[in-house]
């Protein structure tokens, strides 16, 4: 971190994202600000933290403040003479930003972005744990309840059980509110599970992810209802090609736009316009689930070994339905690890009525 403030020309940064707070110091509470010079670490927050932050956070220096923000802050920034002073412009709101302007007019505040996430890119062997111990959590989830998954259920109804089920087990929460997308709805690449009752031959498309040890899984999987249409295989049989011919990018030195323009390479191939792909084909995850490097059309940053990506590539036909596939992939010295133990060679018929 501080050779990140030496080559920003900064003489201290503030940190205030949660997950940034987490990574550098290991403090979970809501109320904190970070504070990092070339000699000093210092956690500054509030008394309802200061014994929680004694134990989570013995190598950082602790000042408690009735008044952290803005006034905690200037107070201690003073005392270390600081005078060109960052601040993560992406998590201060404005307001914020006025009022550290307010009682530090003498220091030059500036903007930063990423610094530390710019570390967060490369995750150490035991972040690479946790990131794989959540993964496995998530699939033995869905692997478990795929069977619920029939027609006349409602996609909040199987969206809640999969979470209890993983919240039973050791999950500390979920990563984002799950997307259980059925018959049209499937076209939706956002589309959170609603009251809407799965019918024979839709498909489903099931984004879900957990956090566990503060780190998050991310895993998508399509499936059709019963019985399938020969548009619903040819559709899914475009993005499955697409995921693997993106998945054979990801090694160390490649831009991360090219794994994007891989998969796109193969749905366009397939026939279908490229309107029907409008998300990216993946994203970093760590302590966030979205995070850098983002594998999109104009991103340049090249994969380095120790970054755990997503490949997920998907089709929407409007009014009809979709497909998206996703895996997490960790990209190594020799290339990439898939993360993700369940198959997706072909699409899965679900809810199949016993004779």
């Amino acid at each position: 971190m501080r050779q990140a403030l030496e080559a920003a020309e900064l003489d201290a940064l503030l940190i205030l994202g949660a997950e940034n707070r987490f990574y550098l110091s290991g403090f979970t509470g809501s109320a904190a600000v970070l504070y990092v010079d070339a000699e000093a670490a210092v956690l500054l927050t509030d008394g309802r933290y200061a014994s929680q932050a004694v134990e989570e956070c013995p190598h950082w220096q602790l000042e408690v403040s009735s008044r952290v923000f803005p006034e905690g802050v200037a107070e201690l920034v003073r005392k270390r003479g600081i005078k060109r002073l960052g601040a993560e412009s992406q998590v201060l709101t404005w307001s914020q930003w006025e009022a550290l302007r307010q009682v530090l007019p003498e220091v030059q505040l500036l903007p930063c972005r990423d610094l530390v996430e710019k570390l967060r890119l490369y995750k150490e062997p035991h972040e690479i744990q946790i990131i794989k111990q959540a993964l496995a959590l998530t699939e033995m989830g869905w692997q478990v309840l795929l069977s619920e998954l029939r027609a006349g259920i409602t996609e909040r109804e199987w969206a809640l059980k999969l979470e209890f089920y993983l919240r039973e087990r050791g999950a500390d929460g979920v990563a984002f509110p799950f997307i259980v997308a059925s018959g049209s709805r499937s076209a939706l690449p956002h589309g959170i599970a609603s009251n809407k009752q799965v019918e024979p031959g839709d498909l489903v498309v099931i984004d879900v992810g957990i956090k566990l040890g503060h780190y998050c899984s991310d895993f998508t999987r399509t499936v059709v209802v019963e019985k399938v249409a020969p548009w619903q295989q040819r559709l899914y049989q475009a993005v499955l090609e697409a995921q693997q011919a993106a998945i054979a990018m990801v090694k160390p030195g490649v831009p991360a736009r090219e794994v994007d323009r891989a998969a796109r390479r193969v749905i366009a191939a397939h026939g279908y316009a490229p309107e029907i792909f409008p998300h990216s084909t993946g994203h970093g995850v760590g302590l966030a689930v979205h995070e850098a490097p983002h594998l999109s059309e104009k991103e340049e940053m090249l994969l380095q070994p120790g970054m755990v990506v997503t490949v997920e590539p998907g089709a929407y036909l409007p009014g009809q339905g979709g497909v998206r596939i996703e895996d997490m992939l960790l990209v190594t010295e020799a290339g990439a690890e898939r993360l993700n133990l369940s198959p997706r060679e072909e699409l899965l018929l679900v809810g199949r009525r016993k004779p």
